[in-house]
C-alpha cells in the first residue's frame, strides 16, 4: 500500500523559515500530482500548494511568493520550502498524491493518499 511520511515541522519565530518533506513509499503507478494541506484549529483544511506530473505549480494567495513546493521524482519525495513564516501560518501540515477525477490542484479533499501530518508553529 501507498504510505506518506512528512518530516521537518517544527516552531519557529515569525520571519524564519521551515522546510516540510514527504516520503512517497509503495507505488503510485504513472504521473500524478501531489499538494500540501494545513489545518489550524477550529478552521478548515486549505490547500496550501500543488504541483502537477508536468512540474507547474499553484499557490493559494496567502502564501505566493513566500512558499516554494518543489518535487524529487527518483527519491520520491515532495517539498514544500517555507520562508517568512508569519504566526497565522502555524498549522498541521500534510502531504497529499494522486489527484482524484474531476477535481482540481488546490480543492479540498482533491486527492487519494494523505500523511499523518506534521505541526508548524510559529511563534510572533
Amino acid at each position: 500500500q501507498v504510505q506518506l511520511v512528512e518530516s521537518g515541522g517544527g516552531s519557529v519565530q515569525a520571519g524564519g523559515s521551515l522546510g516540510l518533506s514527504c516520503v512517497v513509499s509503495g507505488r503510485i503507478y504513472g504521473r500524478y500530482s501531489m499538494g500540501w494541506y494545513r489545518q489550524a484549529p477550529g478552521k478548515q483544511r486549505e490547500g496550501v500548494a500543488a504541483i502537477d506530473s508536468k512540474g507547474s505549480t499553484r499557490y493559494t494567495d496567502s502564501v505566493k511568493d513566500r512558499f516554494a513546493i518543489s518535487r524529487d521524482n527518483a527519491k520520491d519525495t515532495l517539498y514544500l520550502q517555507m520562508n517568512s513564516l508569519k504566526p497565522e501560518d502555524t498549522a498541521k501540515y500534510y502531504c497529499a498524491a494522486l489527484l482524484r477525477p474531476g477535481y482540481t490542484l488546490l480543492s479540498p479533499d482533491a486527492y487519494n493518499y494523505w500523511g499523518q501530518g506534521t505541526q508548524v508553529t510559529v511563534s510572533s
